[in-house]
Formats: structure tokens, C-alpha cells, sequence
């Protein structure tokens, strides 16, 4: 008689690739070219999977592993709350005991499938097989170092061995093409059940060039390009037949004017000050682009009241960049953590920045800088991600429509044939052959 797993597979191996900021307005140029064109062609497909708030990167992967919105996973941001340290010099949420419920990349090691990740974010010291997390070094920490006690250690030294050399830091297309390379190998010599990419390139162009830029146009086609190298990898495996690709976007981005230095607010109301030559705060925000965090000491309810006053008052002008303050009430209906009481939304053209050494709003434009992010609420207008999901027992040519950024892991689970509950999202049923 066969075990449950076998009577459920979809397939033996998954092959999940994050494009991160691959979102709807990428949809048109990407959808036309050959590689991904092909897997729409073969498989299922979205360009309205719905994220979860805040729209940062750390926040939806987490729940992207996990099925769960941010009130259950417990990753609200990509940073944890470090009030005046520069955000160059913040640690990030790199650690997957930081994720308070279980991930599919668990689930599979517990079903006896090995696994692989590379940079996929909040993996560090997980329990993926192959695994190259996506961590930073910060405060003369060494690289190196950091990542080889946060992974797999052989395996990471092999990759750097042998690939090591295409990457220059963090630099793009390089830090891509080097993450392609060990994916191209991984899939080759291990053959993993479930292989989970994070690819930056696109993310990473949108925000020093804007959105619609040419240098986005060039990255769309580079991505295309990579993702055919996947394809060909599986092919020359032997393992296409049994093969699942599930590729997504995890928000998407918007071009930005206006940056708003919310804590200058705060610091003029007094509660952010200096003393004996030390900052410290009775308010601050946590900022995220497109949303901030309202933080308030606890107990000191005048604080809350002068903030909220001022937050309020700044609102009245129109040129504020404050589009929405939401109270835990209506932050619940959003699933946000339960980390804090009031939450900011920005205007379309603003993003919010923590930094108080320039002015309260800074004209981007008349710099002269393109920029672009994303935080913003995934309910807005043009800001929805792409999905494409594509194998042998996956409908042909088959549109999805509106789907939630939870129904991700519930669909992985489906297609390896591995029971994985309670999930806030819904398998994607509709797509499979029978």
C-alpha cells in the first residue's frame, strides 16, 4: 500500500524562485519572454497574488514559507526595532528562530526530503539542508565568517569555491548570477526536493532607478535569462518530468518624490531629545518606505497622546506624505504583529525615512534622484505580484485571478505531498490534473 506522500505528490521536486519586486506592471514585458512565456504556457498564473502589510521583503518570505500572515509569524519588518542606529549598521531579521511557527522547508526535512536554499531571507541557522542564507556582515563583522555559521558550512564552501569569483558584495547583476550558478549546481549534483531562490536584481534596479526605467527593462530580460539556466539544470538532471517551478514576486514598488523624516516630528514635540549626549525617546517611528510603526514607551501615556496629536495635525497638510493612521483595531483587520498600537501609511509619491538629519521633507526630484520602494499597503492601486506555477500535473495555459500571498506554502505542501497545517491560506486545488 503507498504512503499518503505518494498517493499526494504533485511531483518529487519543487522548485520555488522569488523575483523579488516582480510585480503587475512587470507582468506585460516578462510574460512575452521565451523562458517564462514557456512556463505560462505549461502551467498556472497570477499577475494578482495579494501581499501581506508591511510589503517588505523579510515580512512576505516569512510568510511565503510559513502560510501565515506577519500577527502569527512574528517577522513585522525586515530590521527589529533599533531605535537611532543608521540602517546600514542594523541587524536584520536573519535567524529562523526569530519565526514563531513552522516553515515548509521544516516540514520537508521532516518528511525525509532533502532541501536547499540560497539568500532565501530569515534562514540563517535553519534546518535547510544546502543552505546559503542571505545575511550581511555589519560592524566589522567578516562575510565569510557570518555565513558559514548560519548555513551549511561544506556546502557553502564549495559554492564559494567554485563560484565565488562572479560575485563583487553585494553588487548587482553579479551577487544574481553568482545565487543562479549555485542553484544551476545544487539541482544538477544534489537533486533537492525543494529548492527555495531569492534573486534580488530587479528589487535592487526599482530602487535606484525607479520603476519604469530602462535599467529595469534590462533586468526583466537578465531575469528571464537565469531562469531558462533553471530550466536547462532540471532538463540535464533527468528530474523534468517530476519537476515543479513556482515562480513569484513578493511586492511590488512605487516611484517616490517625497521623503518624509517622520522622528524630526516627534523630536519637535520633544519626544525624541538629548541628553547628557545621549538620544533617547519617549515616541519613535520604525520606519519601512511605504509604512512606519508608531513605537511608544511603555506606560507613558502622555507621549502616546502628544504623538497621536501631532501625527494628526501634520495630516491636516495635505503635503504631509501621511495618508492613513491605523489603530491596533484596524491594524488586527490587516494582520500586522501585535508589536505596536499605531501604524502610518504613506501617500503615492512618499515614502517614510527614520533618519533625523535632513529636513522633515526632502524633494527628491529636485535632487535629481530616482528612487522607488515598497512597505505600502498591499490593498493599493497597481501593486499587486506576479505568480507562475508550472509542471506536468499543473493545467496548461490556466489564469488564477485574485489570490492572497498565504495560499503559497499550502500550495508547496499540496504539490510535494506533505501535510502542512494550520495555514491562514488555502492549497490552489483548482490548478492540479488529476
Amino acid at each position: 500500500m503507498k504512503s499518503s506522500k505518494e498517493q499526494t505528490a504533485m511531483a518529487k521536486h519543487l522548485i520555488v524562485i522569488s523575483y523579488d519586486a516582480f510585480s503587475e506592471d512587470q507582468w506585460e514585458m516578462a510574460s512575452r519572454l521565451p523562458n517564462l512565456s514557456k512556463l505560462i504556457k505549461s502551467g498556472a498564473h497570477s499577475n494578482q497574488l495579494k501581499s501581506v502589510y508591511p510589503t517588505l521583503t523579510y515580512v512576505v518570505h516569512t510568510t511565503i514559507a510559513t502560510g501565515v500572515y506577519p500577527d502569527k509569524h512574528g517577522i513585522h519588518h525586515n530590521n527589529p526595532f533599533q531605535p537611532f542606529v543608521k540602517e546600514k549598521e542594523q541587524s536584520w531579521f536573519w535567524f529562523r528562530n526569530a519565526v514563531k511557527v513552522p516553515t515548509i522547508y521544516d516540514a520537508a526535512r521532516e518528511h525525509n526530503m532533502s532541501t536547499a536554499g540560497i539568500l532565501w531571507p530569515v534562514s540563517g541557522k535553519s534546518s535547510i539542508q544546502y543552505n546559503i542564507p542571505e545575511i550581511r556582515a555589519i560592524n566589522n563583522e567578516n562575510q565569510a565568517l557570518k555565513v558559514l555559521k548560519s548555513g551549511s558550512p561544506l556546502y557553502c564552501i564549495e559554492m564559494e569555491l567554485k563560484y565565488g569569483r562572479i560575485r563583487k558584495g553585494i553588487e548587482q547583476p553579479y551577487l544574481d548570477d553568482f545565487t543562479t550558478k549555485c542553484a544551476i549546481e545544487t539541482i544538477k549534483r544534489k537533486k533537492p526536493n525543494l529548492l527555495m531562490m531569492h534573486l534580488i536584481d530587479l528589487d535592487d534596479a526599482k530602487h535606484v532607478y525607479g520603476t519604469d526605467s530602462d535599467e529595469v527593462k534590462r533586468v526583466i530580460t537578465r531575469m528571464d535569462k537565469r531562469l531558462g539556466d533553471i530550466i536547462q539544470a532540471v532538463d540535464e538532471a533527468g528530474i523534468k518530468d517530476d519537476t515543479v517551478f513556482l515562480v513569484l514576486g513578493d511586492h511590488g514598488q512605487f516611484n517616490v518624490r517625497y521623503k518624509v523624516h517622520l522622528n524630526n516630528l516627534l523630536r519637535e514635540k520633544g519626544l525624541i531629545y538629548e541628553e547628557n549626549g545621549e538620544m533617547k525617546w519617549r515616541a519613535y517611528f520604525q520606519c519601512g518606505g511605504g509604512a512606519a510603526y508608531l513605537h511608544i514607551k511603555q506606560g507613558d501615556e502622555e507621549a502616546e497622546q502628544l504623538a497621536l496629536a501631532a501625527i494628526r495635525e501634520d495630516m491636516r497638510d495635505g503635503a504631509s506624505g501621511i495618508e492613513e493612521l491605523y489603530t491596533r483595531e484596524q491594524l488586527n483587520q490587516l494582520h500586522v504583529g501585535p508589536s505596536t498600537k499605531y501604524m502610518l501609511e504613506a501617500r503615492s509619491g512618499y515614502c517614510f525615512d527614520e533618519s533625523m538629519d535632513e529636513p522633515a521633507i526632502v524633494d527628491l526630484d529636485k535632487q535629481g534622484i530616482k528612487y522607488a520602494t515598497h512597505g505600502y499597503s498591499p490593498d493599493k492601486e497597481d501593486y499587486r505580484c506576479n505568480l507562475v506555477i508550472s509542471g506536468n500535473k499543473v493545467k496548461s495555459d490556466f489564469p488564477l485571478g485574485n489570490l492572497n500571498m498565504v495560499d503559497i506554502a499550502p500550495t508547496m505542501a499540496k504539490i510535494l505531498g506533505i501535510d502542512f497545517n494550520p495555514c491562514d491560506g488555502r492549497p490552489l486545488d483548482e490548478i492540479f490534473i488529476y
